[in-house]
């Protein structure tokens, strides 16, 4: 499970991959990027708001104004690109039809898919997880303090599948959009563009 055992493809790049609906962005996102890029040493980083994630309902959100809030994710990486390509493509977003697309845009790339604990330990009731098992190499991270056990069981799981798990070495640091939504006043939990964007639109008031 150590970074230099995943190499790219022979004449590709790696490509790492953070998706999810970003409803704020905040700085537990940002923790987690940061250890994901240390740990997989990417060539380049896809920072990629989802339309409508097929496990949560449709975020109230306009999308335009989460893609805007993942701008705070570009000091991060020289080559970190935040793209609408799921927004334009409508419905219901599925990780394996992204990673797709990624491999066609960037031929012969390895792509390092990051991946939250509740995610981890839920893969096998992704769309397709076997294929995208084949496809990614997954970068997961602890979101709660005791929850490494867990992740480890689940890793091993889906390596046995023949998937690749690599863990970052970074602490948990909790943090959930939802109760930053819930609670306005935590926005020194949000990165400052992303703030930004809330505060000039009134986002999360009540």
């Amino acid at each position: 499970m150590e970074a230099e055992t995943h190499s790219p493809r022979p004449g590709g790049e790696k490509v790492l991959l953070f998706g999810g609906t970003f409803d704020p962005p905040h700085n537990g996102h940002v923790h987690f990027l940061k250890s994901a890029i240390r740990a997989a040493r990417p060539d380049r980083v896809v920072v990629m708001p989802a339309c409508i994630p097929p496990h949560k309902a449709a975020s109230a959100t306009p999308a335009a104004l989460r893609l805007a809030m993942c701008e705070c994710f570009r000091p991060l990486f020289p080559a970190l690109e935040v793209s609408d390509w799921e927004i334009r493509q409508g419905g219901k977003s599925y990780t394996i039809d992204t990673v797709k697309m990624l491999e066609e845009k960037y031929p012969g790339a390895s792509v390092y898919l990051c991946v939250g604990s509740d995610m981890l330990t839920t893969f096998t009731e992704w769309r397709n997880w076997q294929e995208l098992l084949r496809r990614t190499t997954l970068v997961a991270q602890s979101r709660e303090e005791g929850d490494m056990p867990a992740l480890r069981a689940a890793a091993r799981a889906l390596e046995a599948e023949g998937g690749r798990v690599l863990f970052t070495d970074a602490p948990a640091l909790p943090l959930a959009s939802t109760d930053l939504r819930a609670h306005r006043r935590d926005l020194s939990l949000v990165p400052g563009a992303a703030r930004r964007v809330i505060e000039e639109n009134q986002l999360y008031e009540r």
